[in-house]
């Protein structure tokens, strides 16, 4: 009887937890949404303010215009995504942590190294024990892109960001050409790279 009781006690704990977790997660990606969908309509009153009727949409999708964003690196300079316009970005969004992330990582140095490509890599820092954890895994894979420390979640925020790596490729003229939730290999970068202008 007391197996029974204290079962029954475990399981109801149990689906509290999935509960609560469930219920959370969707109360933040209401807040995310909000938050996102609140910038997006003010650049694009700021846009219809210029009217350019032929400008593209800021927005996440493929097509979109990417949300413009400023962080400061690993080595203390200050990068904002509409500086690299007439550029090829890659930006991809991850932490230390993160196994996928990793077995990315030197498939991406590869990928700065062969092509003409600006690789914005966004830790997502305030997931982060240390600075110092990022300074080591920057030196264990002789990383030579920027590592943008977006330490309030700010641009992870903006960008909707849920699962990690989450990378966009953005053309020459800041429009949003590939979105992949997950890591990416090498030769899906370059074949990604090559269909943008």
């Amino acid at each position: 009887m007391r197996k029974w009781i204290l079962m029954i006690i475990v399981i109801g704990m149990l689906g509290w937890a999935v509960y609560d977790f469930i219920d959370s997660n969707r109360k933040s990606a209401d807040q995310v949404k909000s938050e996102v969908d609140v910038q997006l309509t003010e650049e694009t009153k700021l846009g219809e303010e210029n009217e350019e009727a032929d400008e593209p949409v800021i927005g996440l999708e493929v097509g979109n215009k990417a949300p413009d964003f400023q962080l400061q690196t690993l080595s203390g300079d200050t990068v904002k995504l509409s500086d690299f316009r007439g550029n090829r970005v890659m930006i991809n969004f991850w932490a230390t942590w993160c196994p996928p992330c990793r077995a990315e990582m030197p498939d991406m140095e590869r990928f700065h190294q062969d092509k003409d490509v600006v690789i914005l890599a966004v830790n997502l820092t305030d997931t982060e024990p240390s600075l110092e954890d990022i300074e080591k895994f920057s030196d264990e894979y002789k990383l030579t892109f920027p590592i943008l420390l977006d330490e309030n979640l700010d641009v992870a925020t903006l960008y909707m960001i849920q699962p990690i790596p989450t990378t966009y490729m953005v053309d020459s003229n800041g429009i949003i050409g590939f979105r992949a939730f997950g890591a990416m290999n090498y030769d899906l970068m370059v074949q990604e790279f090559e269909k943008m202008e």
